[in-house]
């Protein structure tokens, strides 16, 4: 397995019945690949790092995930009588490799008083954290601090406490907004925060001495220079181009582009990222893929009607694409793909159910994921409804959800161009207590569909003029899921 920071891992494939596929990462880091004879004897790797009590890489790979297109077969080893049992978990191919290289900086970069706040972090109750706008008592295992939200308050002008950190030395991810204020110099002291979500970030922001491993930047940026460490990096484009420095032009990274025009300008500096995903509204365009020439997975993910791929014959310029996604292209054609010799994996979900004998058909001779077909008569009606693929988890529920999200834009649609917010509120408030109901009779309300929700509620409230907060207000008061 090649591995995010450079190095090669391996991994060991203990059962496969039928579709399913357990497999365990095993105990290797090294600068070269293995053979199978290096592999000999080498015992599966127990992870310990952060709070994890030590136990085998074992687990079930998550169905119709492809083995990644750079992982090298090697060949056969005997499995270890006690790696013939039930895995720990669930998890991708990639997953594997992230734990081996978690390890190997836990056990070698990591220092040890770091470590040892972090494991005491565990018991030590509530403890007052400063980030000098008054104390606040938090816990001292808080893993996550945004920083947006006014827990801890932020002074809004001066200085930043940022010594307040070590009160939480659990802390490994950060939401932040606006200038630096000191923000990066305080990441660079502290190896443990490898998450960072950042509004509004300056033009100009150099994160390379930071130990960083994901990064989601929602703004505009000029110039961009990231850590050797980051294995996930997320940017919203807009029509500015931003120049990103990065080891081996980003080889390692996997890249999520959230974009508002089909055809993006693309960011310089990332020649060498062989795994991207662009999500974006009602139309997509494939040509800037070109841009990633080592691209060997490639995911398009559209939030809107009508779900539509424009210029697909770049697609074929990508000579080593060996994984193609693409999910909620509903205006999507099946021979509108040109012919990709490299592709071993294309999953489609969200699609016209009549598109998908010609898929079948056309691609005998790879792993085709399908999922999410549904009729021209469903889609007519509710291709532009953000609650549609519910019915995927249950159709007398899904149903149910479209129509209270169509209604209420029925009703709000009614209402008077004065953005009277009074009459907005009962419209919104009785599509919430509909999904309420949708929940308690089928359940299907997890995290991502809870999110789903919001966010169309959100738009709904935007467009009945209801100021944000207020918004957001409203729906967490009324939900009940």
């Amino acid at each position: 397995m090649p591995l995010s920071d450079g190095a090669w891992g391996a991994c060991q494939v203990t059962a496969v019945k039928g579709s399913d596929i357990v497999a365990v990462a095993l105990a290797w880091h090294s600068a070269e690949p293995p053979t199978l004879a290096d592999l000999v004897g080498v015992g599966p790797l127990l992870a310990s790092h952060h709070s994890w009590d030590p136990r085998p890489e074992h687990h079930g790979i998550l169905p119709d995930d492809p083995v990644p297109p750079d992982f090298v077969w090697l060949g056969n080893l005997p499995v270890p009588a006690d790696l013939t049992g039930t895995p720990n978990s669930f998890a991708g191919w990639r997953s594997l490799g992230t734990q081996v290289v978690l390890q190997h900086w836990w056990d070698h970069d990591v220092p040890d008083p770091v470590k040892s706040a972090y494991k005491s972090a565990a018991t030590r109750g509530q403890v007052p954290v400063d980030l000098g706008a008054g104390p606040v008592a938090l816990a001292a295992a808080t893993a996550r601090l945004d920083l947006t939200g006014g827990m801890p308050p932020v002074p809004a002008t001066g200085p930043v406490r940022w010594a307040a950190f070590d009160q939480l030395p659990r802390c490994t991810e950060v939401v932040w907004s606006g200038p630096d204020r000191g923000l990066v110099a305080a990441l660079a002291e502290r190896p443990l925060i490898s998450s960072l979500t950042w509004f509004d970030p300056p033009a100009t922001l150099d994160l390379g001495g930071t130990s960083l491993r994901s990064l989601n930047l929602r703004g505009h940026i000029r110039d961009l220079r990231l850590p050797r460490s980051l294995s996930q990096l997320l940017l919203s484009q807009s029509d500015n181009e931003t120049t990103v420095t990065v080891a081996d032009n980003g080889r390692w990274l996997s890249l999520h582009l959230e974009v508002d025009d089909p055809r993006p300008t693309i960011p310089v500096g990332l020649e060498q990222v062989r795994t991207l995903t662009v999500t974006g509204n009602g139309m997509l365009s494939a040509a800037p893929a070109r841009a990633f020439r080592q691209l060997q997975a490639l995911s398009l993910r559209w939030q809107a009607a009508p779900g539509s791929l424009l210029d697909a014959e770049a697609l074929a310029d990508l000579e080593q694409l060996a994984v193609l996604e693409l999910h909620d292209g509903y205006g999507i054609d099946p021979d509108i793909l040109p012919e990709l010799p490299s592709l071993q994996h294309l999953d489609v979900y969200g699609l016209r159910r009549s598109a998908v004998p010609p898929l079948r058909a056309r691609y005998r001779d790879i792993r085709l994921v399908v999922g999410g077909a549904k009729s021209d008569t469903w889609l007519a009606a509710n291709l532009d409804n953000p609650l549609r693929d519910w019915v995927d988890d249950d159709e007398r529920g899904g149903r149910a959800a479209c129509q209270a999200y169509a209604e209420a834009v029925r009703a709000i649609d009614k209402l008077p161009p004065t953005h009277d917010v009074d009459a907005a509120r009962p419209i919104l408030q009785t599509m919430v207590e509909k999904l309420n109901a949708v929940q308690a009779r089928y359940g299907i309300i997890d995290t991502l569909r809870r999110e789903e929700a919001a966010d169309a509620f959100l738009r709904l409230a935007a467009r009945a003029g209801v100021p944000g907060d207020v918004a957001d207000e409203w729906f967490d008061d009324w939900r009940a899921f």
